[in-house]
């Protein structure tokens, strides 16, 4: 009887959080449904994709973190690169052999020198998906002459070049690595998978029960309740959705959904949120012709502390701002969920696209976006969404998306033609662009 040929295997690195890194489960998602073993190693603070975990070709490593914050911020960050630098390489030299190691960067200290040089070692194929540069978001915080900066930048140069193939996310980075460090790179553009998509009146109205027993904000008021207690069990009614018998219907006076997503970082000033919300807020009583907002904002980060505090002092009256952290199967029906998005990121490089605006645009959501330097490869000014440079503008763009809400016909016929265009950017989802442009990579 003849031996079944042996499988191709990869190791897929994230030194960071896997289930915070969409980008590279989607990797390993699309390298197991093609045949090959997969290895995903990274640290699992949250949970990780459902079809991740239940593939039977994928296995996850976890890798433990250092959890010391004592001493200068120097010596915490060279402890941190010793351990990360011990623990990846034997976690990757234990894992067994493999044919191809596909890493993240950044972070580039240590992931790319430790896993060039176990690639160097086992003679496998070393590829890099660059979603940004380290140097640059080590720039936010260190002065340009700082050595680390300086150390940064020379590691990725020389481990880019050396790389046997490497992947970027827009063709601005494309550019930008043949041009001043002569690395060639393969543009995958992030595209939403199938779990991101328009969702039914039904659907909210299920999702929106389900989130209501967790946040008040998407359930009933206390009139409502007393209003609602005499009814058949069936006509269940949420904040948005009212539900008679077996149809579901749209309250007439329901809040509008705002919906954005971060890392709480300082590449993100949500402080251009926070002060567009107020102008709705004093807008409100003036014009009577606004909905009261609920705005969601997901994710976990350092800076969430200080802006929730921020959000505290306000005292909105009309504004409810809600800041969940979402399971990877609920973050889904949160975004198909929302009336609009918002999305602060800046980019510290200006070369990469954030894959937040590519989760709501496969929702059918279209989003407001902090301009930078590359962004037109993704969202076009009035024409899938918007894009703003100031708090005024971004304040201007919410009140007019949900003046009259939601029965403003003008406003309503801007976003049905907004969604049509978003059908077109959902017709090329992750699955299909990762087959036409990386499989080959490996080998397949």
């Amino acid at each position: 009887m003849a031996e079944e040929p042996r499988r191709k295997a990869v190791k897929v690195v994230v030194l960071g959080d896997i289930g915070r890194s969409p980008r590279m489960q989607y990797h390993a998602l699309s390298l197991a449904n093609n045949g090959l073993k997969v290895d995903l190693i990274g640290y699992v603070d949250s949970s990780p994709l459902p079809a991740l975990l239940e593939n039977r070709n994928i296995t996850v490593t976890k890798l433990n973190p250092l959890l010391f914050n004592a001493g200068p911020k120097l010596l915490q960050y060279v402890l941190k690169a010793f351990w990360q630098s011990v623990s990846l390489f034997l976690t990757l030299c234990v894992t067994g052999k493999c044919d191809y190691l596909l890493c993240q960067n950044p972070p580039a200290i240590p992931t790319l020198p430790i896993c060039r040089l176990y690639c160097l070692i086992t003679k496998t194929k070393f590829i890099i998906d660059w979603h940004n540069y380290a140097y640059s978001i080590m720039a936010l915080s260190l002065s340009p002459s700082h050595p680390l900066l300086k150390l940064a930048k020379k590691i990725e140069q020389y481990f880019g070049q050396s790389a046997d193939s490497n992947l970027c996310v827009t063709y601005a980075m494309k550019e930008d690595l043949i041009q001043n460090w002569n690395i060639s790179a393969t543009v995958l553009y992030d595209r939403p998978p199938k779990i991101f998509h328009p969702m039914s009146l039904e659907e909210k109205h299920e999702w929106f029960l389900k989130i209501s027993q967790q946040y008040p904000e998407f359930g009933l008021s206390g009139r409502d309740q007393l209003n609602s207690s005499s009814r058949n069990a069936s006509d269940r009614k949420t904040a948005f959705t009212l539900a008679v018998g077996r149809t579901i219907e749209v309250r007439k006076e329901r809040p509008g959904l705002l919906f954005s997503s971060t890392s709480w970082t300082p590449d993100e000033d949500f402080g251009v949120l926070l002060e567009a919300l107020q102008v709705y807020e004093t807008t409100y009583p003036i014009t009577k012709k606004l909905p009261k907002l609920v705005c969601v904002i997901t994710g976990k980060g350092p800076m969430k502390e200080h802006y929730i505090s921020q959000i505290a002092k306000r005292k909105w009256q009309h504004v409810k701002v809600v800041t969940p952290w979402l399971e990877s199967a609920d973050y889904p029906k949160m975004v198909g969920s929302a009336d609009l998005g918002v999305c602060l990121h800046t980019s510290s490089s200006g070369l990469d696209l954030p894959m937040k605006v590519v989760d709501m645009f496969g929702a059918g959501l279209p989003v407001c976006a902090f301009s930078f330097k590359c962004l037109n490869e993704l969202v076009e000014d009035g024409v899938n969404g918007y894009t703003f440079n100031t708090s005024d503008e971004l304040a201007k763009q919410i009140v007019r998306w949900f003046s009259d809400f939601p029965n403003n016909a003008e406003q309503n016929a801007t976003a049905a033609k907004m969604r049509e265009r978003l059908q077109k950017f959902q017709e090329s989802r992750w699955e299909d662009n990762w087959n036409l442009r990386v499989k080959k990579i490996f080998d397949m």
